[in-house]
This record gives structure tokens, sequence and C-alpha cells, in this order.
């Protein structure tokens, strides 16, 4: 436990008030100690350099907490005392209690809070308006209606727009298809949709972005995207068709498909992008998380678009009466759009979501660049997406060869950057606890089991085992604080720390130190059963009822 600070004793009377100059409750200006007491200034994981006040590795103690508490269940026995951290600067200066700030006594006192009794002397405002109901500034109303639901209204004003748009887009697909080949449509398009969505899923799964995020962005993809791209492209293409008359009418349709179509598409579908970076900005964590809400934007995209070709086809279909399978117009519209390139709509707007990534993921870009990276990465989709459609207009066998020789290199290499991106972040876990191991926060083999997918799913399933479903939710919970604390200090290690980094840090401490006693023990028997960590040979077995057996020593 720390030791109270000289001078507590010689505090005046009001010291216990909250201070102005002191401590704010973050604890910035507080020691840092770690997880069993032991403090942290002088040498610690979070002690990084010659600076004494930098980021701490464990953070300060809560303000609600008067002690550390005893470390969590451990792995096997005793908890061991974090090791010393060599080369680390001792305070160049004791840590100084400050005497809460107290305003001046006046000769006039006057209360802001309670009424001034009439006899006491007060200052006089001979300018002011004498009835109330001249004031310019009146006191703050409380809260209104609005106000005190404006969150849930938010909601539901943006449910409402896009079912809208769901339902305009439904009437004017059917109006095109019909009904039943709307339902052909529907049931033939849905099928990549899963694949879809779970492979973007997968990919943010290390740091995973909520779902109702990912939702907004398919319904956006869906209905608001599909109806500002549909409305458009069909007033641009009759505009064009009444500019080119005569010879060069045909001229306006490959105009249209390979110009405005692919920037009046991949601006719409960025738009839901650029929604969530602005208003779940929280949730915007880098690359990674760029990629998957552009997948699944295009995934959304992509569904109505071939809900809508598929059922024209079958409409062909239904009037030419194809005696065989290769010349069905719906055979030959499923092949190529379900079956070749499902990816397509994806691959496009991923760069588009990493351009954003990479603005989150480097806050301190200036504001030039903070514009310019998303809208090159627009471009770049756009320019894609109208090599893709010029491909399909071109004679001969050119859509294959720009399939072949273009677009799968591309997809290959989108694919490898999202995968290299995900062991990235797995990787900075595993790099960054141990650190916080050290001083106390984790067992040593947490970092290793929290750096691998397989591994946290089994510390879920044992914790379920023992706990029930409520067992793995706050497993599920402490892997996400976790996950975040490692990529919060290894942003701040890189010389990107977040404004409030001292609070965001105990605030993620605070969840993990609440969870810990559920989810520690999981979290290392299932580290060591994948032989994730190799433990000293002094280190044994795990603690019941988690561990399936001894764990092998060295």
């Amino acid at each position: 436990m720390d030791d109270e600070p000289s001078g507590a004793h010689d505090a005046p009377p009001h010291a216990d008030r909250p201070s102005a100059e002191g401590c704010d409750a973050a604890g910035t200006d507080t020691p840092t100690t770690a997880r069993d007491g032991t403090s942290l200034e002088q040498g610690g994981p979070g002690a990084t350099g010659p600076n004494p006040d930098g980021p701490s590795a464990a953070g300060a103690r809560l303000p609600h907490q008067q002690a550390p508490a005893p470390g969590p269940p451990t792995v096997n026995g005793p908890t061991h005392a974090p090791p010393t951290q060599p080369h680390t600067p001792p305070r160049t200066q004791p840590h100084e209690t400050h005497a809460p700030f107290a305003p001046p006594r006046s000769p006039h006192p006057h209360s802001h809070t309670h009424p001034v009794p009439a006899w006491a002397q007060q200052p006089q405002f001979p300018a002011m308006p004498a009835s109330p109901e001249e004031w310019r500034y009146r006191p703050p109303s409380a809260p209104s209606w609005w106000h005190r639901h404006r969150r849930t209204l938010r909601a539901l004003t943006v449910v409402t727009l896009l079912a809208l748009c769901g339902l305009i887009i439904l009437g004017l697909v059917r109006e095109q298809t019909g009904t039943v080949g709307l339902l052909v449509g529907v049931g033939l398009a849905v099928l990549p949709v899963p694949l879809l969505i779970s492979a973007f899923r997968w990919i943010d799964g290390v740091e995973p972005t909520p779902w109702r995020n990912h939702l907004f962005a398919f319904a956006w993809g869906a209905f608001a995207a599909t109806l500002v791209a549909l409305l458009t492209n069909s007033l641009a293409t009759t505009w064009l068709v009444t500019s080119f008359a005569g010879a060069e009418a045909p001229r306006a349709d490959v105009l249209g498909s390979t110009v405005i179509a692919p920037v009046v598409e991949e601006t719409a579908k960025g738009a839901a992008i650029l929604l969530l970076f602005l208003f779940r900005r929280r949730h915007f964590n880098g690359v990674v998380s760029g990629i998957a809400l552009a997948g699944i934007t295009a995934t959304g995209f992509a569904f109505t678009e071939n809900v809508l070709y598929l059922g024209t086809a079958f409409g062909e279909d239904q009037l030419l009466g194809p005696e065989a399978l290769h010349e069905s117009v719906t055979a030959m519209t499923f092949f190529i759009r379900i079956i070749v390139a499902p990816f397509a709509h994806p691959l496009f707007t991923a760069l588009t979501g990493i351009a954003f990534g990479i603005v989150a993921a480097v806050p301190r870009l200036g504001r030039t660049l903070r514009v310019l990276i998303p809208v090159l990465g627009l471009l770049t989709a756009s320019l894609l997406h109208s090599i893709w459609n010029g491909s399909a207009s071109l004679p001969d066998f050119t859509f294959l060869f720009v399939y072949a020789l273009f677009m799968i290199p591309v997809f290959a290499t989108l694919t490898w950057l999202a995968i290299w991106s995900r062991r990235l972040e797995l990787r900075t876990v595993r790099d960054t606890l141990p650190a916080y191991a050290a001083a106390g926060w984790f067992e040593a083999p947490e970092p290793w089991g929290l750096a691998s997918m397989r591994a946290r799913a089994m510390a879920r399933s044992l914790a379920r085992r023992t706990h029930g479903a409520s067992g793995a939710r706050t497993v599920a919970e402490y892997q996400h604080f976790a996950t975040s604390l490692a990529l919060l200090r290894a942003r701040a290690h890189h010389g990107s720390p977040a404004p409030d980094f001292h609070a965001r840090e105990q605030e993620l401490l605070h969840h993990l130190w609440q969870r810990h006693g559920v989810a520690g023990p999981a979290t290392a028997s299932a580290a060591v059963s994948l032989n994730r960590y190799r433990s000293p040979v002094s280190w044994g077995g795990p603690a019941a009822p988690y561990g399936p057996g001894p764990y092998p020593a060295g």
C-alpha cells in the first residue's frame, strides 16, 4: 500500500473537499501502483523513459479504492511478486500534496446556490433590470424531454429512414422484376451474404465492432446507398441518352456504367463509413475496422443490386424460354455475380475503408491529410470499380483477362492485408500486455492466451462449463477490454497517445480487475493448454476448476 504523502496531517480542515490543483479524477498525479500495491514509480513497466510522468502501465488506483485489494485467484497457488524492472530512473522530486483551493473570503459574502438573507450586505447593481421579466439571462431550465430521450429518438429516426428507403427500393425493384422475379432474386442473392458477413466479422474478431454498427452498415448499403445509386444513375443515364442522340446513343450507356455509376455508388457506400467514423469513433480503431465496415456495407449494396439483376434476368427467361441451362440469362447472371465475383463490391469499398482506417490509426495526422487520404481512397475505389464495369462492355474475352490478371491479384493483396492487420493486432496484444502482467494485473500466461483466437475461444468454453453463459460473457468482455488496453498503450508507445490516456488506461484496468476472478484463470489455463506459454520450472499446475491437468514445466 502506498505510504501517506508527507504533510497529510497538516492539511486544513477542508482538505477532504475536491481539489482544483491536486489529483484529477483519473489519478494522473497520483503515484502509479501495481495490483499488489507495489509502487511503480521506482521502476515498472509503465516507466519506459526519462519522463517519470509518462503513461504508466499499471495506472493509479481507482478513486473509490482505499487500498489495492489482494490479487485475484492465480493459476498456481500464491501470487508471485512482480519482478523489478531495470533501468528505470526514480522520481527527481517527491510527490507533494497540494492544499485544496479555497476561494478568498469577500467582505460581502454572496452564495451562488442559496439566497442571501435580506439583512446581509450585498453589492449593488443599479443598471440591472428591476423586473425578472426583463432579465436577459435566466437560470437554465430542467432538461427537456427531447434532451433526456435524444439518443432513443436518434436511433428511431435512423431506423425509420432506413426502413423507408427499404420500402422505396423494394417497390422500385418489384416494378422492374415483378413479384415472382423479386422472390427469385431474393432467394438467389441472399446465398453469399452469410459467408461474406462471417468473413468480415472474423477479420474484425480481435477487437470486434458492436453488432449494431455492422447492422447499420449493412442496412445502409442495402437500402439507402442502393436507393441513391439507383435514382442518380437513372437520371444520369437519361441525361446522357438525350445528349448523345442518334448513332452516339450506345455510348451513353457505356459512359454511364464506367464513369458515373462507379463514382455515385462508391460515394453512397462510403457515406456509411464516414458516418460511423464521425459518430462511432470509439469503435473505429484502425485498418481492420475500416475493412470490416466497408465490406459489410458493400455486401448489403451487392445484395440489393443482385436482387435487381437476377430478378430482371428471370423475367427475360420467362419471355425467351431457354431450352438449355447455358442459354439461361438467370444462370449466367448467377454464375458471374454470385459464383465468380461475389467479392467485387466489398473489394472496391474496402479501399475507402482502408483510407479511413489509416486516419483512425494515426490520429496525429494534419487536417489536410485527414481529408486527403479518404478522398484518395474513394477515388481509387471508383477507379477499380470503373475498370471492372468497363471490362464487361468490351468484346471477346477482355472480361476474363481483367478478372484473372487484375481483379484476382487485387483481391489476393487486400485479403493478405486484412489477415496481416488482424495478426498484427494479436501480436500487439502479445507484446504489450506482459508489461501489465509484470505489474501484477495479469497472470504470466494470460498475454499469450489473449493473443490467440483459439485460446480465447477455449477460455470462453471453460468459463461457460463452470459459470454458465454469464461466465462466458464475462470472459468475452475481459478479452475485449484487454485488447483495447494493449492497443491504447501501443499507440502511446509509437508516439500517438490519446489525450486522455491516463483516464482511459485506468478505466480499462478497472474493468479488467472486476472480471479477473472469473476470466483470469480460464485465460491462463487455455494459454498453457495450447502451449502458447511455457512457464518456468518453478511454476506448477492450474488452479481448479479450469485445468485439464498439470502443465508441462520448462
